[in-house]
């Protein structure tokens, strides 16, 4: 049954979608001691103790009005940066063929008809904008490097000598490995790093950069395992965090 891959990638594709909204207008429940939720890091500003540059801004529009009506916008950290993390699934080769597939049915699957009378891929508007992946490719990395030292905290309780694991721990610094291994494996990294090349033998750092090179690909060719594993965890990470900020579970304490 061919519908079945396109259906079970829709619906995943739209519950994650659905919740990261929901989280994200929350506002509140994303932290937890050293814990902070990945759909609120790094805060920028914000009302916890992780707040880099202190509370919630001034100049943050409590209201605006759309076609005269006036829309009330409460202040939430993830909206500042969630736009770095999204932009980057969104444009992601992998997930572009998934989506175009399950939604668009630009095809649906392999010798299936599709609806369009015309495709002219993404050499027009509004899909040639797909191609600034590669530019979000370098904020993501920066994001690694935040959602790391987040997983690392995360084993700090009063000080930084103070060093206690707990689930949550784990969980978020199980959440910056996989991000990493979906990010260091992206198709725009490959090209980078030697994809463009004809032959590695003509570089200077020849070697060096084969070996970076090939690292890159024996990743790429899982991309989309470590893009669905890496999606659900930042999820269910989310969560975990909500739960405990919430009370509604308690961190197990690992040492």
């Amino acid at each position: 049954m061919w519908w079945l891959e396109p259906l079970a990638v829709a619906l995943g594709l739209s519950a994650f979608g659905i919740y990261s909204f929901w989280a994200a207008l929350q506002g509140d429940h994303y932290a937890w001691g050293p814990y902070l939720s990945p759909f609120y890091s790094p805060e920028l500003f914000g009302n916890s103790s992780h707040a880099l540059f202190g509370p919630p801004p001034s100049w943050w529009p409590a209201a605006f009005s759309m076609f005269g009506v006036e829309l009330h916008i409460p202040f939430s950290p993830a909206f500042l940066i969630l736009w770095a993390p999204l932009g980057f699934r969104g444009t992601c080769y992998y997930y572009r063929k998934a989506y175009y597939r399950s939604f668009f049915q630009n095809p649906t699957a392999c010798a299936v008809g599709k609806p369009w009378k015309s495709y002219c891929g993404e050499t027009a508007f509004p899909l040639i904008l797909q191609n600034i992946h590669r530019y979000f490719l370098y904020v993501a990395i920066v994001f690694i490097a935040f959602l790391t030292y987040d997983g690392l905290k995360a084993f700090t309780r009063e000080g930084p000598k103070d060093y206690v694991a707990g689930l949550g721990s784990v969980v978020l610094l199980l959440n910056a490995f996989f991000l990493a291994m979906y990010t260091f494996g992206c198709h725009s990294l490959r090209h980078l790093v030697g994809g463009h090349l004809d032959s590695f033998s003509d570089s200077a750092s020849s070697c060096t950069r084969h070996k970076i090179w090939s690292g890159v690909t024996c990743l790429n060719e899982r991309h989309m395992m470590w893009a669905w594993i890496s999606l659900f965890w930042v999820g269910f990470s989310d969560v975990y965090v909500r739960l405990v900020s919430m009370g509604r579970i308690a961190d197990l304490r690992i040492f």
